[in-house]
C-alpha cells in the first residue's frame, strides 16, 4: 500500500510540473506526441488531404499529432444519418489542423461539437438551407458532408466547405477569451483588414478580382474565402496580391506556397 501511495505520489508531483511549464492544455498535447494516429484515421488523409499529402515526414507526425488532440477533445455528431465514419472524422480533423498547424497552442477549443448532415439542412433560426454554419453560442461547427466532399473531389478550384467553416471557427476562436485567445499577431491582424477592405470594395465596384463576390459580404465572409484560395489557388493569390497573401501567411505562420513549390506534381 506504501509503494501504491509513493508512485501516486510521484505520477501527481510529474504532472503539476508539466501543468507548470505547458498548462493543461499544453500537457495533454504532450502526452499525445507519443500516441500513434490510428490507420483508420491516417488512412482516409494519405489517400484524401492533399495539404498532408505535401508534408516532409517530420511535419507529417507533429500533423497527426494535432489531428489526435482534435479528435479527442471533439464530439462529432450525425444529424439526419446513423453515423459518422472514421473517414468523416479523420478529414474533417485534418482540415482544422490544416488551418492551425502553424500555431502549435491552437485547437479550436471553444468549439467542441461537430455536427454533420448528410446534405443542406434547414435552420429554423433564419428559415434557410445552409452547407455549413458555425455556432460561437452553441460551441458548435456544422457541416454537409455531401458540400464537404467536394472541397476534397475538386482541390484547386478555389471552393472547400471544410476550410471555409474552420475559418469562421478560427477567426472567432482568436477573440474568444480562453487559453487559445489572441493568437493572431495584432499588427498583422490589422494589416490584414486594411487590405481585406480594400478589397470587398472593388469586388462591390465590379473589379476584376480573385474572389468570387460572396466574398465582399462581410470581414468574415472575405477571411472565409481568403482562406479557400490561399490553400486551394497559393501562386495565383501571390500573384494577384502578394502583400495579402503574406499577411495570411503571417497570421497562419505557415507558407502553403513553399509546401506546393516543394512539390510540383501534387
Amino acid at each position: 500500500m506504501t509503494m501504491v501511495v509513493f508512485y501516486v505520489f510521484i505520477i501527481a508531483s510529474v504532472i503539476i510540473m508539466a501543468h507548470k511549464f505547458y498548462g493543461l492544455g499544453g500537457l495533454f498535447h504532450k502526452l499525445m506526441a507519443n500516441q500513434r494516429l490510428r490507420l483508420r484515421y491516417k488512412n482516409p488523409m494519405e489517400a484524401h488531404s492533399r495539404f498532408y499529402q505535401l508534408l516532409p515526414a517530420k511535419s507529417k507526425a507533429r500533423f497527426e499529432h494535432k489531428v489526435n488532440y482534435f479528435i479527442l477533445t471533439k464530439e462529432f455528431i450525425p444529424r439526419n444519418m446513423p453515423e459518422i465514419t472514421d473517414e468523416m472524422v479523420a478529414l474533417i480533423s485534418a482540415t482544422a489542423v490544416q488551418l492551425t498547424f502553424g500555431l502549435p497552442n491552437v485547437s479550436l477549443s471553444h468549439f467542441n461539437k461537430i455536427l454533420v448532415y448528410p446534405n443542406d439542412y434547414y435552420s429554423t433560426i433564419n428559415r434557410q438551407y445552409h452547407k455549413g454554419e458555425v455556432n460561437p453560442r452553441l460551441k458548435s461547427i456544422v457541416l454537409s458532408w455531401h458540400h464537404f466532399v467536394e472541397g476534397f473531389a475538386h482541390p484547386a478550384d478555389g471552393r472547400n466547405l471544410g476550410l471555409h467553416e474552420m475559418a469562421h471557427a478560427l477567426k472567432l476562436e482568436n477573440f474568444i477569451r480562453n487559453e487559445e485567445f489572441g493568437f493572431f499577431s495584432k499588427e498583422e491582424f490589422a494589416n490584414w483588414q486594411l487590405i481585406a477592405q480594400a478589397e470587398m470594395d472593388k469586388i462591390k465596384k465590379g473589379e476584376e478580382s480573385i474572389f468570387r463576390a460572396y466574398a465582399s459580404v462581410n470581414e468574415d465572409e472575405f477571411f472565409a474565402v481568403s482562406i479557400e484560395i490561399y490553400f486551394e489557388q497559393p501562386h495565383q493569390l501571390y500573384a494577384y496580391n502578394s502583400e495579402l497573401y503574406k499577411t495570411l501567411s503571417n497570421l497562419l505562420r505557415q507558407d502553403a506556397k513553399q509546401l506546393y513549390d516543394k512539390n510540383p506534381s501534387l
